[in-house]
């Protein structure tokens, strides 16, 4: 048995964080906003409570560490 290339390597760890955890619904995801503590949103979760995450549109505060995480439209 040989052992697993790098290659494979690379693509079992692409493969899987592929999808991730919503923390709000607990749903799989393909895309979550995530936060450097861990935090991770889905997007149906995030449309329905941006009003009081972002007050700019621009960023969104964390609801577990408070901090400011951009939406990448800048």
């Amino acid at each position: 048995m040989t052992p697993p290339t790098r290659t494979s390597r690379y693509r079992q760890r692409k493969l899987k964080t592929r999808n991730r955890q919503c923390h709000c619904c607990r749903r799989t995801a393909p895309f979550c906003w995530s936060c450097r503590c861990g935090f991770q949103m889905c997007q149906e979760c995030m449309d329905e409570n941006v009003w009081g995450m972002s007050c700019n549109g621009i960023t969104w505060e964390c609801p577990d560490c408070g901090r400011q995480n951009g939406f990448g439209n800048q």
